[in-house]
């Protein structure tokens, strides 16, 4: 049992390797980001955040019967977010905490998340909060900081849920249902709004390949019953809402 916690909670120690040396103050843990493992079981997983070899880590694991095991300790730099950005940083393994969930992932059968992992995130995750006075923008998905390389904790995360729980964001269009937009620029003024809200990785004035997995990570964070890489009306008054409305 872990105590001086908001909420008591019994968690495991696995000590992972894979961590940076160096100790970091408590005012320069920022950001939680949230994962999927996207391993066959719960067993490989573990074995590959805790293999020197991989060189992968997480401050956490919650598997899915809602044991919560601990990897890394806060205060060392855990290898879990990769080449990322948000906003003006980058390297946001620097300034975070990860938690990773097991899930299959896309690839081998993603599946929902369990009750009990969604119960045992929201009491971890407001005790992080809580902690390191993390802002409700400062919650991300692994996609939202490396859109480019990967999809979890995807569309079945349940992030409305969460916001409810005062864990993250979400938004509510309806109070925009009377405004009006301009077709023409509707790509500009998308990627407009994701700047503000913090994602990177495009161009705002043109066009580049890569956009349609920009898309989908958006997508998949606030639009998650239809991921498709098109920016539609939903799409851009979902990006207007928020870029106009969160506090940052």
């Amino acid at each position: 049992m872990i105590y001086g916690l908001l909420y008591p909670m019994k968690i495991k120690i696995l000590n992972s390797p894979n961590h940076s040396t160096k100790i970091r103050t408590k005012k320069k843990i920022k950001f939680i980001v949230f994962h999927y493992t996207g391993m066959q079981s719960e067993r490989v997983a573990t074995q590959r955040l805790t293999s020197k070899k991989s060189k992968v880590s997480s401050h956490y694991l919650i598997n899915r019967g809602g044991v919560i095991t601990k990897m890394v300790d806060e205060k060392n730099i855990a290898w879990h977010a990769g080449k990322s950005r948000w906003k003006n940083l980058t390297n946001l393994n620097n300034q975070s905490i990860g938690i990773e969930l097991v899930n299959k992932g896309h690839q081998s059968g993603y599946e929902n998340f369990s009750k009990k992992q969604i119960l045992k995130l929201v009491l971890l995750s407001k005790t992080l909060i809580k902690k390191y006075k993390i802002k409700k923008t400062n919650i991300l998905g692994h996609s939202d900081i490396a859109p480019l390389r990967k999809i979890d904790p995807g569309e079945k995360f349940p992030w409305k849920y969460l916001s409810k729980k005062k864990i993250g964001y979400w938004h509510n269009i309806s109070k925009l249902k009377n405004h009006s937009f301009n077709r023409v620029n509707l790509r500009k003024l998308f990627f407009i709004n994701l700047y503000k809200i913090g994602y990177r990785y495009f161009d705002i004035k043109k066009p580049l390949r890569h956009d349609l997995k920009v898309v989908k990570a958006f997508q998949r964070r606030f639009r998650q019953s239809k991921v498709n890489g098109l920016i539609d009306q939903d799409c851009f008054k979902i990006s207007h809402y928020l870029a106009n409305s969160l506090k940052n």
